[in-house]
């Protein structure tokens, strides 16, 4: 039977770690300080912003959220992000995704000081993970790398095939199994013969958001199967189409109106060595990592760490 890798479990641990770090920083100076901009009223981006808000006052970290309204400019979104610029007490500034069309999203995302960008998607940071210098790194990539060195999954030497090409996830992804010596190749949606190309994989990570896209012929004998994806199937055909007669999870979807399921068939890891479920796999890993790039700015801030 395959590991089951468990998100929440590494997510506990991750957690865990950073509360005395942050208690030490209250005690020096003050305790670290998150911004989240959360423009308009999106349910998906509301939900993830109050797991994040809910993840800094477990932690002690000092949280606030601004929410203006989905009618903002690009300038006044300027504005706003410049002042937490200048604010001492904010160590990190996080704006949720996505942003409304008349917004620039590509300017509001180089506003942030490099130094406060607690998602690692400035220029700058993405310089210093080539580079493989010290500074924040995207969240998911960093949740993965954690997952693979705590469940004690060899890297170095190790194929690993990503699919998906995002800046987001994709390429850092790909950079920092690149820093853990792994021997890494990028597929997308132009990649030729794809199945064959991941079957290589000691390592694979599916991150294409496309539900269920990755079935057996794809997964070689003992690989490490890393699902990024998490996609909502509200079709009742699609749904029986993956769920091949489950007479459980058919129930549970007509229930519940919809099946939440990753990049990956969830019927079809039987010849990995370890996967991740969805959900409860990747997803945790996020908002750990985010508190852990929180928790480094500021320690660079009020102890000037820099490594």
């Amino acid at each position: 039977m395959p590991q089951i890798l468990d998100g929440k479990k590494v997510r506990d641990s991750i957690l865990a770690e950073m509360k005395p770090r942050v208690e030490r920083l209250a005690e020096a100076a003050r305790p670290p300080g998150l911004a989240v901009v959360l423009v308009g009223h999106d349910p998906g981006s509301e939900i993830y912003v109050r797991n994040k808000v809910k993840a800094c006052q477990e932690l002690g970290i000092y949280s606030e959220k601004i929410t203006p309204p989905d009618t903002i400019t690009t300038d006044e979104l300027l504005a706003l992000i410049a002042a937490l610029n200048a604010r001492p007490e904010i160590d990190g500034i996080l704006v949720q995704m996505p942003l409304p069309k008349q917004v620039d999203a590509h300017r509001v995302l180089l506003a942030i000081a490099p130094d406060k960008d607690v998602d690692g998607f400035h220029p700058f940071n993405v310089g210093n993970l080539v580079a493989n210098a010290p500074g924040p790194r995207p969240c998911t990539p960093a949740g993965i790398v954690e997952m693979l060195r705590r469940s004690e999954i060899k890297v170095a030497g190790k194929k690993a095939v990503i699919i998906g090409r995002s800046d987001i996830v994709g390429k850092p992804m790909a950079l920092l199994l690149l820093h853990q010596n792994a021997t890494v190749t990028i597929c997308h949606s132009k990649t030729a013969n794809l199945a064959d190309e991941c079957r290589r994989a000691d390592i694979l990570v599916a991150a294409m958001g496309r539900p269920a896209f990755v079935t057996a012929e794809f997964i070689g004998e003992g690989a490490v199967v890393i699902d990024v994806g998490i996609n909502r199937v509200t079709d009742p055909e699609q749904a029986a189409r993956i769920l091949r007669g489950d007479s459980t999870r058919t129930g549970d979807f007509h229930r519940k109106g919809n099946l939440l399921v990753g990049d990956v068939h969830p019927l079809d890891t039987g010849n990995s060595s370890a996967f991740t479920p969805v959900p409860g796999g990747v997803g945790p890993l996020t908002i750990a990592m985010l508190m852990v790039n929180a928790v480094e700015l500021a320690e660079r801030h009020i102890l000037g760490r820099t490594g």
